[in-house]
């Protein structure tokens, strides 16, 4: 029983990792649950039995790449003692996690619909929203910020770093166009800032 659970999990990261790479090179839409579960060397049941469909294991692979996110942001925040820093940081290691390679095509393009808008949504506010609105809370009962709403300014800035993402992932020369999106960032964030009495 215990082998056959612990072959079941090896079946499943494989199919994950299989469908990530097709996806990403392929999209959602070209590609095809034959190439899949052909390379993954199982049948199309075994893949029903886990995912129950195409879309199912786009879900998964779409909230592994999330979670990974989530944890790219939080690494990045972790670097400064600084909260301001570690807002910027955070809102650039999020920015720059979108709009990799192997991340553009799933988390911008397919995913939204594929998924549909109000799921993307939520699995953007379980995820990124999430540790956006933690840390601007913290910054909040620190009196780091002036008084406003924590649940508007991440919808807000939440809103402007997902639109980045999607506009810097069409520029050839985006690395420029990211130093232009962070410069406007830190400005906005920072007419939030509560002036020291």
């Amino acid at each position: 029983m215990k082998r056959t659970k612990e072959e079941a999990e090896v079946t499943i990261e494989n199919l994950i990792s299989i469908a990530r790479k097709q996806f990403t090179l392929r999209g959602y839409h070209k590609t095809s649950l034959e190439d899949l579960v052909k390379e993954a060397g199982v049948t199309r049941g075994a893949l029903y039995h886990h995912f129950k469909n195409k879309k199912g294991l786009f879900l998964t692979v779409f909230e592994r790449i999330q979670l990974e996110i989530a944890e790219q942001v939080e690494s990045e925040a972790a670097k400064s003692t600084d909260v301001w820093r570690q807002l910027l940081n955070g809102c650039q290691a999020f920015i720059m996690s979108a709009i990799k390679e192997d991340n553009r095509q799933i988390l911008l393009i397919d995913g939204p619909a594929v998924l549909g808008w109000e799921t993307w949504r939520q699995m953007d506010e379980s995820y990124s929203m999430k540790s956006l609105y933690e840390q601007l809370h913290l910054m909040q009962a620190a009196g780091h910020l002036r008084p406003t709403s924590i649940e508007a300014l991440t919808h807000i800035l939440s809103g402007a770093m997902n639109e980045s993402a999607l506009w810097l992932a069409q520029q050839s020369d985006y690395k420029s166009k990211l130093e232009d999106v962070m410069n406007v960032l830190t400005q906005t964030i920072y007419t939030f800032k509560k002036e020291e009495s």
